[in-house]
């Protein structure tokens, strides 16, 4: 690898540290007993779901609990307790892909990426589903066959609620992420392609 996709690799892996710090998801929640702008957030983190104001997330429970959803409770979900450690050893193996200046690592880096984000998909799908779908029989508004999961990504209406689910910052840090490791592979073959055989693997 040239020094150049060296540096490109740092910043790739450095990029997923803001994970640490900014959602990766957003799901607002639209209803006409809201004036617009004042509309039910949650945002989900890799170590942390929140409302997106204040009081967002307990009002959010409270319209949930009508319907017989579970509480969305942080420590009911471990997912929050495993989601940093991956993370963390993403971020490790991407720098040291970069010291040790292999191109062929900087696939397997990729590669490991996106079985981590194919698997977040399908786990946030899971913890959704299971959400709106697993419900409380004593609930005080029961409608047969009514489920209330949100979308996966784009709106859904849910009764009289617009659920809206989209990517949030973190998201884009890992496409990101994605684009400069793509970078500095490709620029490294580029370069590999100039070097006499012996040095092509760097």
């Amino acid at each position: 690898m040239t020094m150049k996709s060296r540096l490109f690799m740092v910043l790739a892996s450095a990029l997923l540290i803001g994970l640490f710090f900014v959602p990766m998801w957003s799901i607002t929640l639209e209803a006409p007993q809201y004036p617009k702008g004042y509309e039910l957030g949650i945002l989900i983190s890799i170590n942390e779901v929140r409302g997106a104001n204040e009081f967002d997330l307990q009002n959010v429970n409270g319209l949930n609990h009508y319907i017989g959803m579970k509480p969305i409770d942080e420590k009911a979900i471990p997912e929050l307790e495993y989601m940093p450690l991956i993370v963390g050893v993403l971020i490790a193996v991407g720098l040291l892909t970069s010291l040790i200046g292999k191109r062929q690592l900087v696939i397997v880096w990729l590669v490991l990426l996106l079985i981590a984000g194919t698997l977040g998909m399908y786990d946030f799908y899971r913890w959704e589903y299971d959400y709106g779908h697993n419900l409380d029989p004593r609930a005080a508004i029961k409608i047969p066959g009514m489920s209330y999961q949100p979308p996966l990504f784009g709106s859904e209406k849910l009764l009289n609620i617009t659920a809206y689910s989209y990517p949030a910052l973190g998201s884009y840090l890992i496409l990101l992420s994605v684009a400069l490791a793509g970078w500095a592979w490709w620029a490294s073959r580029k370069a590999a392609t100039k070097l006499p055989l012996a040095t092509a693997g760097t």
